[in-house]
Order: C-alpha cells, then sequence, then structure tokens
C-alpha cells in the first residue's frame, strides 16, 4: 500500500526540491509514497488570495486566517486521514511517533508562517508536532523533517537491518561504528569487530549502545514519566 501525503505551504519549493533528492526521491520513484505538495493561496481570500491578517490585541507580525487554512484541510481531508499542524507547542517528535505514523495511509501536514496560526485552527487538526524546544520561521523543515522520518520506515524503502538497530529504535542510541582504514591516526578499531565472532560483536554493541546512551543522553534510561523535555 502507498502511503499518501499531502503537504499544505505558502513555499511548495521549499518541499518538493528536497523531498525530490536521494532516498526519498527514490522512495516516490518505487510508489512507496505519494507526496502532493499544495500552495495555501490557492485557498486564499479575494482577488489578492489572502491568507493571513494583523493580530487581534495587537502584536507584532501575521497570523493565518482560519478560513484558507481550514478550507484546504475540508478539501483533502478524507475518512483515513490525519491531519498534522508543525507548532512549537505540539508533542516533541520522537522515533516512536515515526513508527506510528508510517502505519497510516493518508496524512496531511499544515506548514505555518509568521507568527503562527489563529488557534480556531486547532480544532480542525488531529495532531500537533513539534521537532524541538526553538522557534524557526516556518513549518517546512519541521514537516520535512518528519516526513523524512516517517517514508524511510516503509518496506522496501532501505534495508530493514538499517532501522532495526539504528538510534532510538530500541530506546538507546545507536552503538559506535567503523569502516577502513583499521587504523587512522593512532586510532585503531576494536579488534572484536574484526574478530568473526558474531556473538561476541552483538554483546560489544549492546554494552556500546548501553554506554553511549548513558554518557549521552541519560534521560532516555528515565521512565517517560520523569524524563525530561528537550530544552528543560
Amino acid at each position: 500500500m502507498t502511503l499518501e501525503i499531502d503537504v499544505l505551504t505558502l513555499f511548495p519549493a521549499m518541499i518538493e526540491g528536497p523531498l525530490a533528492q536521494s532516498i526519498p526521491g527514490r522512495i516516490q520513484e518505487q510508489g512507496l509514497a505519494l507526496i502532493r505538495v499544495h500552495d495555501l493561496r490557492e485557498f486564499g481570500i479575494g482577488r489578492h488570495r489572502a491568507v493571513d491578517d494583523t493580530p487581534y490585541g495587537g502584536g507584532a507580525g501575521m497570523i493565518l486566517r482560519p478560513e484558507p487554512v481550514v478550507a484546504a484541510i475540508e478539501g483533502l481531508r478524507r475518512p483515513d486521514s490525519l491531519v498534522i499542524l508543525l507548532d512549537p507547542v505540539g508533542e516533541v517528535f520522537r522515533q516512536a511517533r515515526a513508527v506510528d505514523l508510517v502505519q497510516r495511509s493518508h496524512l496531511v501536514f499544515v506548514c505555518p508562517r509568521y507568527e503562527g496560526v489563529d488557534e480556531r485552527i486547532r480544532a480542525f487538526v488531529d495532531l500537533e508536532l513539534s521537532i524541538g524546544d526553538y522557534v524557526l520561521t516556518g513549518g517546512e523543515l519541521p514537516a520535512l523533517v518528519v516526513i523524512d522520518a516517517v517514508i524511510r520506515l516503509l518496506p522496501g524503502a532501505i534495508d530493514a537491518q538499517s532501522t532495526a538497530e539504528e538510534s532510538f529504535t530500541g530506546g538507546l542510541l545507536e552503538y559506535p561504528q567503523y569502516t577502513r582504514p583499521p587504523v587512522f591516526r593512532e586510532m585503531s578499531v576494536p579488534a572484536v569487530l574484526s574478530s568473526g565472532d558474531h556473538g561476541a560483536v552483538a554483546r560489544w554493541r549492546a554494552t556500546e549502545s548501553l554506554a553511549r546512551t548513558r554518557q549521552r543522553r541519560p534521560d532516555l534510561l528515565l521512565p517517560p514519566e520523569v524524563a525530561p523535555r528537550e530544552g528543560d
């Protein structure tokens, strides 16, 4: 089954270009994912296709109006759709959510711009996602991050072993990786990796994965209810 993805944005080229390259491009060529990008201005108001306005109560910047955004969402929504708003106040995107999204059949991404969206738009989305505790100029880059993380998990997209052993798949960071040469500037590849003992290699990788996680991301070892949010 092909995963269908629709993206609503004021800057379609920001989405189309990156997703046409490398692995995302090949995934689409293989028919594993079908990605369509829509210009929000097509749903704009009046002859100038207005999509934004000044905020009530004053303040800097412009806010996306509800009429064009909701019209676009309703024009794309189907019974099997999951509509996702990229927003700094949303759920922090993690690998577990990518695994959830790849099992869906139709995803709709809404990319805000300017100072954000009219609050009433949130009533028309199913999920809000953030890629971290910082603010970007728009939702296009977060959408690209989420889409890339999701479509690479599609069966047949890449080697299944690659996704089975990488960081966060089992809740830990991935073990260190090495390739040729065996010695580089007096730094040697661990002997166990060239020993031919697959059991020993597996044990070494498990030990190193845990050690790296404990050193660099100890929060991943905490129960979810006490693990800090990124940026805390």
